[in-house]
């Protein structure tokens, strides 16, 4: 009857990836490299949606919604740009039409090569700097403040469920600026949206940083990085926002008026998340037993199941239960109440423990009798039994407490696996056997930072911001150092 899971120590990765599985989040398609994401998981999405879209909303910025396809010349324009994209694209190269010859009746397949070939939208800056340029003419037209949803396409040859797909949902945001200031606050602040999100919503603490040279998107001048760290020692990047500085500018030739009323070319910013997110969510916080769900994303947020052996019972206990389920519900609370006679309790409790839904009630005779109802929480597995009276604002605040707790085991977890190292040793020690970032001294040089991803794998995943100044010894050639950076190996 139980979904029985790999446990995390015995093979994180296939733990994982049984795990969206069997709580019904995605599946692999018939598509090479795509995913099904199935409606419980779709659900999750909607959540992190919801309230993302709340938050840029709220910073002034709006919804837009631009071509999958992209002509190919576009993406040659900006050197870096095109480079960094060159090998994950999917190219369009032929259209198929299906006519009638010449009125004969007789239907004829006609293949034609494209005149230019398209790319199926990687990230959108190209085609949306196109456009921009026939909305921009003055200052007066500035700033551009859009955030678009959709889905990308990337070519992957090894892909994870949620992780690294093919085809994966996300938003991007591409504004247009009048100032390198203006897109430098913007970048930041969008920075901040997506770790106060991370923070207050996924219950993931992050760290904020810029990233090298080596590790920015393609075509803009500094990426800035949510950084979290997951159960097996690996980092995952949860959001970056680009200062793209006048690059995709002066590649679509995008030049406004400004103040002093001469010409300039536009300042930009980009910025995005996606159906990542998930699987950070998941390696975040579940456990052996199943998904593990910060209330404030979980798409339902309690479930009832009665325990009943006679249909007398059940409907006692069914009119009890939706008098409760009225009662959360007007607090705002999402609930569940499964009355099925086709699955036993134990089945159903296992269940909702696989799919990670923070609290559950269970509803017996006796609980009829004493007015009482027992909760269990997902978070902790501990149960205790309470009055029905106020046992609204009670799950309420135990929603809080769950939300709390399951950030507060996540930064514990974060904070403990920092290692600050300062020899070449500890820090392979850290990389290969400990897992967790480490802060160690870089000389600042492209040749080291590649050097040590070869010989470890590991990668500056960012110099956080803020980073006090220090003078150290590089942990790999002993050059002189001016500030630790984080490493680690990474999703």
């Amino acid at each position: 009857m139980a979904k029985e899971l790999t446990r995390r120590d015995e093979n994180y990765s296939q733990w994982y990836n049984e795990l969206v599985l069997k709580a019904d989040l995605a599946e692999n398609s018939a598509v090479r490299g795509c995913m099904v994401i199935k409606p419980y998981g779709y659900a999750i999405w909607e959540k992190i949606q919801g309230e993302l879209d709340r938050m840029f909303k709220e910073t002034g910025h709006v919804n837009a919604y631009f071509p999958l396809f992209i002509p190919k010349s576009f993406f040659s324009r900006e050197a870096e740009h095109v480079e960094g994209f060159a090998k994950e694209c999917a190219v369009v190269t032929h259209y198929r039409l299906r006519t009638d010859d010449k009125g004969k009746g007789v239907v004829v397949d006609e293949t034609a090569k494209l005149e230019e070939e398209l790319i199926v939208r990687p990230t959108s800056e190209t085609i949306i700097w196109n456009t921009y340029k026939g909305w921009i003419q003055s200052y007066r037209d500035l700033p551009i403040l859009v955030n678009q949803w959709a889905n990308v396409v990337r070519w992957e040859m090894r892909t994870r469920l949620f992780l690294r797909t093919t085809e994966f949902l996300w938003q991007e945001g591409h504004t247009a600026h009048a100032t390198r200031d203006e897109a430098l606050e913007e970048t930041v602040k969008m920075l901040d949206v997506y770790a106060t999100f991370a923070e207050q919503f996924l219950a993931l603490p992050v760290i904020k940083g810029v990233k090298t040279e080596s590790e920015r998107f393609a075509g803009a001048i500094d990426t800035y990085a949510i950084e979290t760290l997951m159960q097996d020692g690996k980092a995952l990047q949860g959001g970056t926002s680009h200062f793209l500085g006048q690059n995709f500018a002066k590649a679509f030739d995008v030049k406004f008026l400004n103040r002093e009323g001469k010409l300039d070319y536009v300042w930009a910013t980009s910025w995005g998340v996606s159906t990542r997110l998930i699987g950070a969510l998941i390696m975040g916080h579940s456990d052996d037993n199943g998904l593990v769900l910060p209330p404030r994303l979980a798409p339902i947020q309690v479930v009832i199941v009665p325990i009943h052996k006679t249909d007398e019972q059940l409907a006692a206990i069914t009119e009890k239960a939706n008098e409760i389920k009225k009662s959360l519900e007007a607090l705002g609370i999402s609930v569940k109440y499964d009355g099925r006679d086709t699955h036993k309790p134990g089945w159903k409790f296992a269940e909702y423990e696989l799919k990670g839904i923070p609290v559950r009630l269970a509803i017996g005779p006796r609980d009829l009798e004493n007015n009482t109802v027992e909760i269990a929480r997902r978070d902790t597995l501990t149960k205790q039994v309470l009055p029905v009276e106020g046992i609204a604002q009670a799950v309420k605040q135990l929603l809080s407490d769950i939300q709390d707790n399951i950030y507060r085991k996540a930064l514990e977890f974060r904070d403990s696996n920092i290692h600050r190292v300062d020899t070449w040793e500890a820090f392979r020690e850290v990389i290969e056997v400990k897992g967790g970032f480490a802060y160690a001294h870089w000389d600042g040089t492209p040749e080291t930072e590649a050097r040590i991803k070869e010989e470890t794998k590991a990668t500056i995943r960012c110099i956080p911001l803020n980073n006090p100044a220090e003078e150290g010894k590089c942990v790999l050639t002993g050059n002189p150092s001016k500030q630790r950076v984080l490493f680690a190996m990474a999703y």
